[in-house]
C-alpha cells in the first residue's frame, strides 16, 4: 500500500492530523540537500492546510546546494549570481508525522520539488526518482532495503570529542568492542525508542543489532517496493535517531568512520529487480542479469565515490578493519565485498552494495546503485571474478576526495545516467567543502610541524 492510497487528497492527510494531535501547532517541512542534511521551514498547521488545499509553497533553490557545514557556495550562476530564486516545492503525501523527540509537541513532513512543474535538476530525492522513472519505462520496477550502521556518543563533548556512551542500568562506560546481545539489553531504552520513534514517521524499522564499535548498532528496514520511499525512511530514521538519543543523554552519530581504532557505520542497501508481473529480474537466465547488474555496478564505483564517500572522515573507513573494502569487488556470501550477494531463492536474489558510508545521502546512494545496474544490464558484460573465486581480485577506486570527484567529472555514463547538472553541481559542491575543511589547522599540524 502506497501513502497516496491511506490519504487520498493531502488536505484529508492534514485534517485527520489536527484531528489525531490538536496539541500541535506547528509541523517542521524538510527536505534533504546535497550533504545529506534537513533544510526547510516551521509552518502553523493552519497554513499547513492552506498549502495542502493548493496555495503554492516555495523555498529558495539554493537551499540544496548547502555545504557540509550550513553555508552557500558559489557554484556556476548558482546562489549568488541567480538573485537566489524561489523554487516551487510540494508536500509529500503520507509523511506528515508527529514527532516525539522535541519539548513541545511537533509535527513534521517531507516536502520535495520532483513531481512539480519545474523540478530542481540537483534535488537528491529528484535526481533518484528520475532513475526510477526511466526504470519503470522500461518495465523494471527495484524493491529495495536499507540498513545502517550508527554510534552512540555520550551527550557532552570533551575538548571537542566524543565519549563512549553510558548505559542505563550501572551507567558503566561501553568502551569495550564486541557484539554481545547484552548490550542491546543495557540500552534498550534508547534503542527501543529509537524503533518506535521511526515507526511513528512510517519508517518500517525492524531488527536491532549490536555492532562490533563501543557504542554501535544497526537497525534494518523493510524492503520497500518504492524506492523513493525506502530512501525517505533512511532520511527520516536518521533525524529520529538523532532526536531520540538526546532525550535520553547521547548523540547518535552516523558519520563513517568516528573512531580510527573501531570498524566504521555503513549503509547497506539491497536490491532486487522485478518486472510487472512480479518475476525477479535477476534471476533469469541462469542469473546472467545478476552478473551483467554486478558488473555495472563494479564499472561505475570507481566514478561514484562521491556520492558513496560523502566527506573526508566517509574516505577513513574503507581497507581498515572489519568488512571495508579497499577495492571495487563482489563475492557469493562474502562480506569482504563491496557488492556480496546473500544466500536466497530465485525469487528473492539480490546484491546487497556495502560500500556507502552511513552518513551518506540515501537518494544519491540509491540513484547511483540502481544506474549503475541498469548500466550492466544494458552493457550485458560479465564481472571480474568473485573473491569466492580469487581473493585479489578488485578495480581500484579513489581514495581522497579530489580525485574522486575528477573520477566523477570524467566517466560519461555517470553524467548520462544522473544528470550533466547535477553532475556539475555535485562536483563543484564537494570540492568547495574540501577548500572550507582545508581552512582549519589542526592540533596535529601543529605537534607536527611547528
Amino acid at each position: 500500500m502506497t501513502s497516496t492510497d491511506t490519504f487520498p487528497d493531502l488536505l484529508s492527510e492534514v485534517r485527520t492530523f489536527r484531528t489525531e494531535h490538536p496539541d500541535v501547532r506547528y509541523v517542521d517541512l524538510i527536505s534533504l540537500d546535497i550533504p545529506g542534511h534537513f533544510y526547510g521551514k516551521r509552518y502553523p498547521i493552519e497554513m499547513l492546510e492552506k498549502v495542502a488545499a493548493g496555495s503554492p509553497l516555495k523555498l529558495p533553490q539554493n537551499c540544496v546546494l548547502l555545504g557540509t557545514q550550513g553555508g552557500l557556495y558559489e557554484i556556476g550562476d548558482y546562489c549568488f549570481r541567480d538573485g537566489d530564486p524561489d523554487a516551487v516545492r510540494r508536500l509529500v503525501p503520507g509523511t506528515l508525522k508527529p514527532v516525539r523527540w522535541e519539548s513541545q509537541p511537533l509535527g513534521q513532513m517531507l516536502i520535495t520539488s520532483d513531481g512539480t512543474a519545474a523540478p530542481i535538476e540537483f534535488e537528491p530525492r529528484e535526481v533518484l526518482a528520475r532513475v526510477l522513472q526511466r526504470l519503470a519505462a522500461r518495465g523494471i520496477h527495484p524493491v529495495v532495503a536499507f540498513e545502517l550502521e550508527f554510534y552512540l556518543f555520550d551527550r557532552h563533548l570533551q575538548g571537542g570529542l566524543p565519549q563512549f556512551p553510558r548505559d542505563s542500568l550501572c551507567g558503566d562506560e561501553d568502551s569495550q568492542p564486541n557484539m554481545h546481545i547484552e548490550r542491546l539489553s543495557r540500552f534498550s531504552e534508547v534503542l527501543h525508542e529509537t524503533v518506535d520513534a521511526a515507526r511513528e514517521q512510517g519508517v518500517d524499522a525492524n531488527v536491532i543489532t549490536a555492532e562490533l564499535g563501543p557504542g554501535q548498532f544497526e537497525i534494518n528496514f523493510a524492503h520497500c517496493d518504492d524506492g523513493l520511499r525506502a530512501a525517505d525512511w533512511a532520511a527520516l530514521f536518521c533525524r529520529s535517531t538523532r532526536g531520540v538519543a538526546l532525550k535520553h543523554g547521547h548523540r547518535a552519530s552516523f558519520m563513517s568512520k568516528p573512531y580510527l581504532q573501531a570498524p566504521g557505520s555503513g549503509m547497506h542497501v539491497h536490491v532486487s529487480l522485478y518486472d510487472a508481473a512480479g518475476n525477479n529480474l535477476l534471476a533469469a537466465d541462469e542469473q546472467r542479469p545478476l552478473r551483467h547488474a554486478v558488473a555495472g555496478c563494479l564499472e561505475w564505483l570507481p566514478h561514484c565515490m562521491p556520492i558513496f564517500a560523502a566527506n573526508h572522515n566517509a574516505f577513513r573507513r574503507y581497507g581498515a578493519m572489519v568488512n571495508a573494502a579497499s577495492r571495487a569487488s563482489w563475492g557469493f556470501e562474502d562480506r569482504d565485498a563491496c557488492i556480496r550477494i546473500p544466500e536466497s531463492d530465485p525469487r528473492n536474489l539480490r546484491i546487497e552494495h556495502r560500500l556507502a558510508g552511513a552518513d551518506a545521502n540515501p537518494y544519491l546512494v540509491l540513484a547511483a546503485i540502481l544506474a549503475g545496474m541498469e548500466h550492466g544490464l544494458d552493457a550485458a558484460r560479465a564481472p571480474i571474478a568473485p573473491l569466492n573465486q580469487d581473493r585479489q581480485s578488485g578495480i581500484d577506486f579513489p581514495q581522497d576526495m579530489l580525485a574522486a570527484v575528477r573520477a566523477m567529472e570524467d566517466f560519461p555514463a555517470v553524467r548520462a545516467g544522473l544528470g550533466d547538472e547535477f553532475v556539475m553541481v555535485y562536483c563543484a559542491n564537494k570540492r568547495q567543502d574540501h577548500q572550507a575543511f582545508m581552512q582549519e589547522i589542526s592540533a596535529r599540524e601543529y605537534r607536527w610541524f611547528l
